[in-house]
């Protein structure tokens, strides 16, 4: 017999089964003894064969003798029934992983199955602070219909670790701002290390704390809908941080600075500063940079990047002065002052190329009329590791298709070119 789960349950079956059958076997010797009795008695003349008086037999044991009892054979070709709870006999520490899946609110309703369950939710390795899936899917979640279920789950929860932290709701009022950043906190304090923070509907941002986030196990933050001031995104006290990603957020922070950050992801979001956000990521593996609106982010040098995908939107606020009906400055004399160079120092003026030079892969996309790239160029890096490259029609609109010739001409290891000169509709 092995040691695995499936011999320590045949052995807690048959052994309260053994039990039972000795007591059975007892009872029935026990009738036996007194219908002997009854018929000597009817022989004589007194009494009937039917009024046998039993030994008596409380509730409990009637139970127990059913309990015990082996299911009946069935038929071939029925279905076998089995009424076995699987789920209730694995471990803790497996239960505790399947209640991190569940919302908070679902988490907690388990107590009741049985009372194994009562305070398995409380060392659970996972927290979802989010609307109910059986609750209207067209009804927006509100971050207030969260607070009560949520302060208590965070008062009576064990003191445990967290692997996830996910927060996510659709609306919120000023007041329930500082809960929703009590909940960052009280995360960050049971050394979580994905944290999820989605505000999904609101056409305001919220406000997070203007503190450093302090964790040597935080490993990945996904933030949306948020708004980001100085300090928050000095990550030098999260060693371990390695994927950072921002949906819709509004960046009012000078730098985003990180050493151990691999992954970057910077989508839809905007920022109000007139100087652009300095991104000191020198570890990065792989950045995203979509459609930014304000100032373009300027990209200190990333010796280890290997993919990299810009977009230069609409809403990007560095515009040629010279532009008109799709002709904008190019390689001639006659650029605007946002187009040239302020100095012939290329790595200060450089605020996309230089930074992503190291990359493998490469796809810059950028809408017509915008100068980065064009200035960009007037220094134009060597991308000396280079093997694909994606363009949009931004690069052959110039006189003589000078951006394209001249990214081409530095990149002497390119092996597959590709040009998306007609744009998706």
């Amino acid at each position: 017999m092995t040691d695995g789960p499936t011999a320590g349950l045949r052995l807690t079956i048959q052994s309260p089964f053994s039990a039972v059958k000795k007591e059975s076997t007892q009872l029935l010797e026990q009738w036996l003894l007194q219908n002997r009795k009854a018929e000597d008695r009817k022989s004589r003349g007194g009494g009937d064969f039917g009024e046998v008086d039993l030994p008596a037999a409380s509730a409990d044991d009637a139970r127990s003798l059913l309990d015990g009892m082996p299911p009946r054979k069935k038929r071939k070709g029925a279905s076998p029934v089995c009424a076995t709870d699987r789920i209730g006999t694995l471990p803790d520490n497996m239960l505790h992983h399947l209640l991190s899946f569940l919302p908070a609110q679902a988490a907690v309703r388990t107590c009741v199955l049985a009372r194994r369950w009562r305070d398995l939710w409380r060392s659970a390795t996972g927290l979802r602070i989010v609307g109910l899936d059986d609750d209207n899917d067209e009804k927006p979640v509100q971050a207030q219909d969260l607070h009560k279920s949520v302060d208590y789950l965070l008062v009576l929860r064990e003191r445990t670790d967290l692997d996830t932290v996910e927060i996510r709701f659709d609306t919120f009022l000023e007041e329930d701002i500082p809960y929703v950043n009590l909940w960052v906190r009280s995360a960050v304090m049971c050394k979580v290390q994905v944290l999820t923070l989605h505000v999904c509907g609101d056409i305001q941002y919220l406000c997070l704390d203007d503190m450093r986030l302090v964790s040597r196990h935080l490993r990945t933050l996904d933030l949306q809908g948020v708004a980001l001031q100085m300090t928050f995104l000095d990550f030098a006290r999260c060693p371990a941080l390695e994927d950072l990603k921002m949906v819709n957020c509004l960046i009012n922070a000078n730098k985003i600075s990180s050493r151990s950050l691999k992954h970057l992801s910077i989508t839809d979001c905007r920022s109000d500063l007139d100087c652009p956000i300095h991104v000191s990521t020198p570890g990065l593996v792989s950045l995203e940079l979509d459609a930014f609106d304000g100032s373009t982010p300027f990209l200190e040098n990333m010796a280890l990047l290997e993919t990299a995908f810009v977009y230069i939107g609409k809403d990007c606020h560095d515009v040629c002065l010279n532009y008109e009906s799709g002709v904008f400055c190019g390689a001639n004399d006659t650029t605007c002052k946002n187009c040239v160079p302020i100095s012939d120092d290329c790595n200060s003026d450089c605020v996309l190329l230089d930074g992503i030079s190291t990359a493998k892969h490469l796809k810059l996309i950028s809408a017509i009329g915008k100068f980065i790239f064009s200035r960009d160029l007037k220094h134009c890096p060597a991308f000396s590791k280079l093997k694909t490259l994606l363009l949009n029609e931004y690069w052959c609109e110039a006189p003589d298709l000078h951006p394209l010739s001249c990214i081409l001409k530095n990149s002497p290891v390119l092996e597959k070119l590709t040009l998306e000169l007609f744009p998706k509709v």
